[in-house]
């Protein structure tokens, strides 16, 4: 199990959106049970509340708040944003686009620059923020799986990070998602791949 100097370590959450994980949010009825039966809301916050506890940065990485306009004109369009655009995900502005109520930022966390389709650090400040705090650990949860979390995950490494993955502090929109990036492409690239309890654990020993 990694050991974490606490003040060079990150705990970094991808998307806790309400539209991802709170009921009637525009995303809840594809992420609703990989979310309610691996108890990621939970084990979020249990990780989070250790992460403060140890006096470990919490960064978010938000998606894009989407608004009129934003797709006007673009050359290539992905999946995920041909998903943003016609479902309006995260809407500046909305309920939908605020964080899940029991994962809100505190006073001292850090708030990345949103990120338009999957990666945490491309086209952000993300990778600057954690440089300026010289931080060299990141852990990651939220939002989802074989999008966002895998994305950043790698792009983490490529960065020169080591890189934890909570892999029951992420949802999807089934649990072969989840497994992909759990049981086969996390393994091939990240560091750790820990639960949340042992995430807690390795803070507490």
């Amino acid at each position: 199990m990694s050991v974490y100097q606490n003040e060079r370590t990150a705990l970094i959450l991808i998307d806790p959106f309400n539209d991802f994980l709170s009921e009637n949010g525009k995303l809840w009825p594809f992420v609703k049970e990989t979310v309610q039966n691996g108890n990621v809301v939970q084990n979020m916050k249990n990780v989070l509340a250790a992460a403060r506890k140890h006096k470990i940065q919490i960064v978010y990485a938000p998606h894009r708040h989407t608004q009129k306009g934003d797709y006007l004109n673009w050359k290539f369009f992905s999946p995920s944003h041909n998903g943003s655009k016609n479902l309006t995900l995260f809407e500046k502005g909305s309920w939908g686009a605020e964080f899940h109520p029991e994962l809100l930022p505190e006073d001292g966390d850090l708030i990345a620059q949103n990120h338009w389709t999957a990666s945490g650090f491309a086209n952000t400040d993300l990778d600057f923020l954690l440089k300026m705090h010289d931080i060299d650990h990141i852990i990651i949860a939220g939002m989802r799986a074989n999008t966002c979390i895998d994305s950043t995950a790698r792009y983490g490494v490529e960065l020169g990070y080591h890189v934890t993955l909570i892999k029951d502090g992420i949802g999807a929109f089934n649990q072969e998602e989840i497994k992909a990036t759990v049981e086969t492409n996390f393994p091939n690239y990240g560091h750790s791949l820990l639960s949340a309890a042992e995430f807690v654990k390795s803070l507490e020993s």
